[in-house]
């Protein structure tokens, strides 16, 4: 069965690139992907088409009315009503910072539904009524949920075994197994004064794995050294580390 992913927005043109161009639609062209973007508008209860109101309370800024959105989830889950239980993510700055290992979590899933806010956010009532697992991109804010909606989403589907041609391309990205990726390398072998080192160039398969393993760690140090913390090191990468660190 492919990865079910639907996509809840006010601006379902937003999506059209992610759809004909990239990983995603690779997945769909293999079948590997199952993509659908609603329109909320579609779901409005008033001639306007309104997906939102001022707020109670007052204040600046709209808020995304509560009954389109459950209308059109649940007008999902009946169209899909074979597909099992659908994890329902809203995109959220207040939410869990997106990880790879959330990546590779959200992947193993069957389906999910992505609730794309705008202006000040969701009526509060929209979060009680579906729980959703709310996911941050960072700590920033922009101007909706779209854009981090499809970062999730083509990090998580290149996550689908057979969407990346090779498999071992994504286990080596960085972050896979807690680490940032090591330095690559194409032709010319040497520009503008800048050499390829040496080892890339020897053939010789172990010195390179364990060359590129080692700059994986050093590179980690010097740019997230919080990531090791948590990184999968086995006694190789420990040794390479420790000595690493007395230099």
């Amino acid at each position: 069965m492919p990865l079910r992913i639907d996509f809840v927005t006010i601006f379902p043109s937003m999506f059209e690139p992610l759809l004909a161009e990239g990983i995603i639609a690779r997945g769909i062209k293999q079948g590997l992907l199952d993509v659908h973007v609603w329109d909320l508008r579609d779901f409005a209860t008033d001639k306007h088409r309104s997906t939102d109101d001022e707020a109670y309370g007052g204040g600046p800024g709209m808020v995304m009315l509560a009954e389109p959105v459950l209308r059109c989830v649940e007008a999902i889950r009946a169209e899909a009503a074979e597909g099992g239980d659908a994890a329902i993510l809203m995109t959220s700055p207040q939410g869990r910072v997106f990880t790879q290992a959330a990546a590779r979590d959200l992947a193993s899933r069957s389906w999910l539904i992505f609730l794309c806010g705008r202006y000040e956010g969701f009526d509060e009532r929209i979060r009680e009524a579906l729980q959703p697992d709310e996911i941050s991109i960072g700590d920033f804010v922009v101007s909706g949920g779209e854009l981090p909606a499809m970062v999730i989403a083509d990090a998580v589907g290149r996550m689908i075994e057979g969407v990346v041609g090779n498999s071992v391309s994504v286990e080596e990205d960085s972050f896979f197994r807690g680490l940032l990726d090591y330095p690559h390398y194409t032709r010319p072998e040497e520009l503008r004064g800048m050499r390829v080192p040496d080892v890339l160039l020897s053939g010789h398969h172990e010195k390179i794995r364990k060359w590129r393993k080692e700059q994986a760690l050093r590179a980690t140090l010097r740019k997230r050294p919080d990531l090791l913390d948590g990184a999968e090191l086995d006694e190789e990468a420990q040794a390479m580390l420790r000595r690493i660190r007395e230099e």
